[in-house]
């Protein structure tokens, strides 16, 4: 019985008291608002009745970089002038945060196109992520 209960509380997610509190320190921008899709801040994109919110992103320096996401959608990151790349990962965010998504991509220098389709609301909160 005792193995049970302790099987229960490994199982069921932690209760948040809080969101957003506890953020390592590469999502540390998360709760800052800014007007440019880059590290150290979010953005807020509209998305158009097609669920789909799009901007620009600059990369100075190659490395792997992270798109974090506040709700189910499906992130394509491509150069200006070619097709989207094959991301490296998936994954979600933070337990207690409300980073639903974070998809790596490993970038070179340049001007990428960053796509988010599928969105269910009028809005997406974005973040892009070095690691």
């Amino acid at each position: 019985m005792l193995l049970t209960a302790l099987a229960l509380t490994i199982a069921v997610p932690q209760q948040c008291r809080a969101f957003d509190t506890r953020l390592p320190a590469p999502l540390a921008g998360w709760t800052r608002n800014g007007r440019d899709f880059d590290t150290g801040h979010a953005v807020t994109l509209n998305a158009g009745r097609d669920g789909i919110a799009a901007t620009t992103v600059r990369i100075r320096k190659a490395g792997t970089f992270g798109i974090a996401l506040d709700q189910p959608g499906w992130i394509d990151v491509a150069p200006m002038r070619g097709k989207p790349l094959e991301s490296r990962a998936h994954g979600h965010g933070p337990e207690c945060s409300t980073i639903r998504k974070i998809v790596r991509y490993q970038l070179r220098p340049g001007t990428y196109r960053v796509t988010v389709n599928k969105l269910k609301g009028t809005r997406a909160r974005l973040m892009l992520v070095r690691y």
